[in-house]
């Protein structure tokens, strides 16, 4: 066999050889496989290690645990797929029964390249690759870079590898080997099938890659984008007003391109070195975009997400005046709604959920805050009192919106006022007096008192109205601030009638 080299790290091979020797003292024929041998053969850091065994995998899986005195989860009772969990430790491992002896086992797997196997050292040696185990030439397409199915039925057999084809393809900066690529515009239909939560995870992991508007394109091309969300077909073809350069499901791909070129996350083909250099960046929004929100999504990655979605409710809000100007009143509403209910059906957290509406609901709002000029301090208390966590955020969704309305038609001098508008709102956030979150200078109770009204809306909308002018500096103290309440209550404009 032709000399090949395994790179595993020293921590991955003592906790191998770990296992292994306790799988020997049952008696357990065990090897390694799938991703964790075609990691290894690349040379790549990895923290998942895959591990077959004849038997039973559940029973093995909870002693190991038991034994390394790690945690024990269950992934997949019904094709015997069990999670171990070492304590202090980075890895995971897997344990899955083998199906058949190892061969047969290898042949159903998804893609060549995660077909192979290494039997584990019945001494509990180092991993080695004499013996390797490669029924279905894995190892000659890992050399080719080339990702192919196992075989014609891969697909059929389990819908969710046609995303993670495209998934692998992307970390590892494969090509989709072309037969395989028809067996998934063949297949594509099937993944409606899939569970919500598997569409998810292999979702995001695909928009955390560089590149994955490119990679949406791709999807696309191969008939899995629609499949998948169903919603966006309707985007196809809806032209848009003269400004624009795309039509709309053209444009939220763009979107999702623009965003990483914002983010610094990679090249955007219509970017260019003058439309970055006025953008607002800085370590601490860098740190801001990195934060992790759930299991797997981060900022970036629904930032991304809601680049796709912002404009979904286009099709059905479009219409035309009698002057021919063609209007999409209510989209964001709308929208916020549909992306809602695409992501509940891919069972995203309720927070991934919030976040996504509310950056779809007020993707318009950055450039709705003032006409000409930079917005009043009331206008930039108000934007970050409605959007919330997400007000950074919604800043760069509109800036990402306004290159992938332009493209290569951008106007600069136009660009830099947006990016003018976009730093100003940032500094003036980071100043103390904008904070939504200042201390109180007055509470319900001192309201009701002072001013002798009832409990009721009018308080709350009085307190609001006090804080608000508290942010933009008009009020500083406690008199201030009474004396601002009672002006507003003998307003006409907040009188018993009109409400505060």
């Amino acid at each position: 066999m032709e000399s090949v080299r395994l790179v595993v790290k020293p921590a991955a091979s003592r906790l191998i050889s770990k296992v292994s020797r306790l799988l020997t003292e049952e008696g357990t024929a065990a090897y390694l496989v799938g991703g964790f041998v075609r990691d290894i053969l690349l040379g790549r850091d990895t923290a998942d290690i895959d591990i077959a065994i004849a038997g039973d995998a559940t029973g093995v899986a909870r002693r190991m645990a038991a034994a390394l005195g790690g945690k024990y989860i269950p992934l997949d009772e019904q094709n015997g797929v069990y999670r171990v969990v070492p304590p202090d430790s980075k890895w995971q491992i897997d344990f899955t029964r083998l199906e058949g002896d190892i061969r047969h086992d290898l042949r159903r797997r998804d893609f060549t390249i995660n077909a192979m196997a290494l039997a584990l050292d019945n001494r509990g040696g180092p991993v080695t690759a004499e013996g390797l185990i490669d029924p279905c030439q894995g190892l000659e397409d890992l050399r080719r870079r080339e990702l192919k199915a196992v075989r014609d039925g891969a697909f059929r057999a389990d819908a969710a590898r046609l995303l993670r084809a495209v998934r692998i393809a992307a970390e590892l900066d494969f090509d989709i080997e072309s037969s395989t690529e028809s067996l998934i515009t063949r297949d594509a239909g099937l993944i409606t099938g899939v569970a919500g939560e598997r569409t998810r995870e292999e979702l995001l992991r695909i928009l955390a890659i560089s590149g994955a508007g490119g990679r949406l394109i791709y999807l696309d091309n191969l008939g899995l984008l629609t499949a998948l969300i169903p919603e966006m077909a309707r985007a196809r073809g809806v032209a848009q007003p003269v400004e624009h350069t795309w039509d709309v499901f053209e444009h939220s791909i763009q979107t999702v391109g623009a965003t990483e070129f914002l983010l610094r996350e990679g090249p955007w083909e219509y970017g260019i070195e003058e439309v970055l250099a006025t953008v607002p960046w800085s370590l601490k929004l860098s740190e801001h975009f990195d934060e992790s929100i759930s299991s797997g999504s981060t900022r970036r990655t629904l930032l991304k997400l809601a680049a796709l979605f912002h404009d979904i409710a286009k099709p059905q809000t479009k219409s035309t005046e009698a002057d021919g100007r063609v209007r999409f009143l209510g989209h964001p509403t709308e929208g916020a709604t549909a992306a809602s209910i695409i992501l509940e059906r891919m069972r995203f957290s309720n927070r991934e959920i919030k976040l996504v509406e509310l950056l779809v609901r007020y993707h318009l709002r950055p450039t709705q805050m003032s006409q000409e000029g930079l917005p009043t301090a009331r206008a930039i208390y108000r934007f970050f009192r409605d959007t919330g966590e997400v007000g950074t955020d919604v800043l760069f969704l509109s800036l990402a919106d306004h290159l992938a309305a332009r493209g290569p038609q951008l106007d600069l001098t136009e660009w830099q006022r947006h990016t003018a508008v976009t730093g100003h709102v940032l500094a003036e956030r980071e100043a103390a007096v904008l904070s939504p979150h200042l201390a109180p200078l007055l509470d319900g109770h001192e309201i009701m008192k002072a001013l002798g009204i009832s409990p009721g809306p009018k308080v709350g909308k009085l307190l609001e109205a006090v804080k608000e002018a508290q942010a933009s500096g008009e009020i500083s103290d406690r008199q201030g601030a009474l004396n601002y309440a009672k002006q507003r209550l003998a307003d006409a404009n907040i009188s018993e009638n009109e409400g505060v």
